[in-house]
């Protein structure tokens, strides 16, 4: 199956509906056409500034039009687009930058980067309204062309590269199995600055012909204002957001058709009490960068299963693996790996990465087979579940915390002699960060520790649990016991 390039998405819509709504956002609206022609100004921005083929742009930028349009006009130019996001701190932003090193940097009134390749909101009105333009040419769909960033259990950022062809997939797969079209209005309050929101919107909706409606409240009473004003049809929220709406039946969610989670865990009884509330199902899904974005789905008509997190996706195959690297059969537990589909229309489509972005090139892998490591199974009518994460990744309201991060910065405070970050499950969140410090006499309370924390990590880093113990369980190689933290938790003294 052929998919076209990005900017191409938008022949079709162009064609038959170029006045028709594209984007919505707090900034206002841009039809097909307007869409269209603010991608081509911007990538003449670009141009004009000295990005080429193969070069980063990177935008840390609110949800609001200039996100979905920069990305838009990166690929138009060959540029490889990086999201940077707004809630992250200084030392964070730019560790970010420093790792791909952008030729340019889209910033916002939260961005905290600078430097001569910085372009404020100011500037960057100035160089699209001036009329530059890109030269044409053919942009290879298999070139980079995303990165989106992930931290592993050691903390250190990855970027994942993808082509414009990964990009553009899972939405074509989406788009067709959930039978969508020019009625679809997606929205979105999770930050675009994370490339799979950018697939899972302006791609999405593109290919349907549908509409993007970028918000920029995450509380449960903006959320509902957006659906409700702009008549969003689907919705993809964090388990924490799932629990605020539930728990007020009076919002105005009628104009919606399917509401998705994923990013955590979201319980049974969360999916009941959201259903009870507002009538409407919750869609589970299951993702992660490398894909990009959605593996699987629950389907649009066959319900969910309880404890699955739907069926996968036409372009894929997921296959658990036992701890020697050999293939389980249907129903099996163990290590969950992506592939590409072995038959049926959409087979050999999916390719894994080109690889991670690395001292300025892209380190190209060499598996077929993602290893996700994520611990389930697929059963033999392709409902995927996942059981436990074999990652140490705390998956807070829907954001990844990696707790070596987290832990070595407790380990910069003076009083601070050891430290061990964990998950707690969390009602709202799906999982809470806790730590258990040793300090010495006397402890910093929890207030300091927070505060020292939150000058240097998101506040969504931040441990919500703390307590002291005079010792950590580690082993005979002096590596803590992680099974048992939850369990010297009990023992171990609030602060």
């Amino acid at each position: 199956m052929q998919v076209p390039t990005i900017a191409r998405l938008l022949d079709r819509p162009l064609a038959s509906r170029p006045a028709a709504p594209a984007v919505i956002a707090r900034g206002g609206a841009l039809s097909f056409a307007g869409l269209d022609a603010a991608a081509g100004a911007a990538a003449g921005a670009l141009w004009h500034l000295g990005v080429r083929p193969g070069d980063r742009v990177a935008g840390c930028l609110p949800n609001d039009l200039d996100v979905v349009v920069a990305f838009h006009a990166a690929q138009r130019i060959g540029a490889v687009w990086a999201g940077i996001g707004e809630a992250l701190t200084e030392t964070e932003q730019r560790t970010l930058a420093e790792l791909v090193k952008p030729a340019v940097v889209l910033a916002g009134p939260r961005c905290m980067l600078d430097g001569p390749s910085v372009i404020g909101a100011s500037r960057w009105t100035h160089l699209t309204a001036a009329g530059h333009a890109a030269p044409p040419f053919d942009i290879d769909p298999h070139a980079p062309a995303g990165i989106a960033f992930s931290s592993g259990t050691t903390g250190a950022p990855k970027a994942i590269v993808h082509s414009q062809h990964a990009l553009v997939l899972p939405a074509a797969a989406l788009v067709a199995t959930r039978g969508w079209g020019p009625g679809l209005r997606k929205g979105d309050s999770l930050p675009f600055t994370i490339l799979n929101m950018l697939v899972l919107s302006t791609l999405v909706t593109a290919q349907a012909g549908g509409c993007t409606v970028v918000m920029d409240r995450r509380d449960s009473d903006g959320v509902a204002e957006w659906i409700r004003r702009h008549q969003v049809t689907v919705w993809n929220g964090a388990p924490a957001q799932l629990f605020d709406l539930a728990r007020r039946p009076h919002l105005d969610l009628t104009s919606l058709t399917e509401v998705w989670t994923g990013g955590g865990t979201c319980p049974e009884h969360l999916r009941d009490a959201f259903r009870d509330a507002h009538g409407l199902p919750v869609t589970a899904t299951y993702g992660l960068s490398e894909a990009p974005t959605v593996v699987a789905i629950d389907p649009v008509r066959g319900g969910h299963r309880e404890g699955a997190s739907g069926q996968v996706l036409p372009h894929l195959s997921v296959t658990a693996f036992d701890g020697n690297g050999q293939p389980l059969p249907p129903g099996g537990p163990g290590e969950l790996g992506i592939g590409p589909a072995a038959a049926g229309p959409w087979a050999g489509c999916w390719r894994p990465p080109l690889g991670y972005w690395e001292d300025g090139a892209v380190r190209k892998g060499d598996a077929d087979v993602v290893m996700t490591g994520d611990v389930g199974w697929v059963d033999d009518e392709g409902w995927l579940t996942m059981v436990d994460r074999k990652k140490l990744m705390i998956v807070r309201g829907g954001a990844n915390v990696s707790p070596a991060e987290v832990e070595s910065v407790l380990l910069e405070h003076p009083s601070v002699t050891a430290a061990a970050v964990f998950a707690l499950p969390d009602d709202r969140l799906g999982e809470q960060v806790a730590v258990l410090v040793v300090c010495a006499d006397p402890p910093p309370d929890a207030g300091s520790l927070a505060s020292f924390c939150g000058r240097r990590l998101a506040r969504y880093k931040v441990p919500g649990v703390w307590a002291r113990s005079p010792a950590l369980p580690v082993n005979a190689m002096g590596k803590i016991i992680r099974t048992d933290l939850v369990a010297w938790l009990d023992s171990a003294t609030p602060l």
